[in-house]
């Protein structure tokens, strides 16, 4: 195997695998970096992309060795909302893909993994604020219930092979590069595009539902550092909690309105926010920022501001 970092981020064409691909070629070369999905991206481009479902196992690992891949980005699964309505689809593609994945790094084809958990893995029984690293976990969605299965998978399979794969639980990730991906989460995406291109958005969370949130900024920058940190750094090997913002929908619509004074958002909950309901409103990542030193760029008004600066600009460059 070469001893040259080459990298296989499974699940390129969603939210995070859009700008990690983008990020870890412009850090490492694109010629290094090979994206992978069940589908072509609709835009061209820099790095290297191949068509492939992790669940097949035989493809992946020809694109494996065709480019001798050190380092895998499992990112391709069935998020809450979605799989709440796929409930055996999301158990074969969260479980079974991560396995394939671990057995690859089990028989020496790769060096090393990382793998997103979610704040999906607490529950309703779990403390809402500053939720601590060992909280109790007893998820309510097949996603959350997905999520806590594989991060046992991730110790099991650190412990008994020594695998070295990492992990995060993301809370809901916003940025403006690639559109929602089917989370209970991503209405703080969709929220900001309603709000450029028709000033108006229905939302299906109630307006006082506070959850931890994250710039896509800092989940990318959270992503590339624990994959970076030395391997002593890396004590917890199921996932780490991990933190930066918490705000409800009306505190993002507030924001949001110190730019479009004419924004309007119409509340109308859905199950979506019984699921949330569930979920923690903020989070304890004491673990993250004490071994391999995580720390967030953005407040709220922060990511408000370049949000809304970048969308501005991609939908008057559509426009001409």
């Amino acid at each position: 195997m070469s001893l040259k970092k080459k990298f296989l981020v499974i699940g390129s064409n969603g939210q995070i695998g859009t700008v990690l691909t983008n990020k870890l070629g412009e850090k490492h070369g694109f010629k290094n970096v090979v994206g992978s999905d069940l589908r072509a991206p609709e835009q061209q481009t820099k790095f290297v992309f191949e068509e492939c479902s992790v669940l097949d196992k035989d493809r992946l690992e020809k694109i494996i060795s065709k480019y001798s891949i050190t380092d895998v980005y499992l990112l391709a699964a069935y998020l809450s909302a979605k799989g709440e309505k796929n409930i055996d689809n999301a158990w074969d593609l969260n479980i079974n893909g991560l396995l394939n994945v671990l057995n690859f790094a089990k028989e020496k084809k790769i060096q090393k993994i990382f793998w997103p958990s979610s704040i999906a893995v607490f529950g309703p029984t779990t403390p809402k604020n500053n939720v601590d690293q060992y909280a109790i976990t007893e998820p309510t969605t097949i996603y959350g219930v997905s999520k806590l299965a594989g991060e046992s998978l991730c110790n099991y399979y650190h412990k008994k092979f020594g695998i070295d794969v990492r992990s995060i639980r993301y809370p809901g990730l916003i940025g403006w590069e690639s559109m929602p991906g089917g989370g209970t989460t991503d209405y703080a995406v969709d929220i900001f595009h309603e709000a450029i291109k028709n000033e108006e958005y229905s939302c299906f969370l109630s307006e006082n539902r506070t959850l931890p949130m994250m710039y896509m900024d800092d989940a990318i920058k959270a992503t590339i550092s624990i994959m970076e940190a030395p391997i002593a750094s890396i004590k917890i090997r199921n996932s780490y909690n991990l933190s930066s913002l918490s705000f409800s929908p009306k505190q993002i619509e507030s924001e949001i309105k110190k730019h479009i004074k004419s924004f309007k958002v119409i509340y109308s909950p859905d199950e979506r926010d019984k699921l949330a309901e569930g979920w923690p409103q903020s989070i304890n990542d004491n673990h993250s920022r004490k071994d391999w030193g995580w720390e967030p760029n953005f407040n709220l008004t922060q990511m408000v501001n370049d949000i809304i600066l970048n969308l501005s600009k991609r939908y008057k460059k559509e426009k001409v």
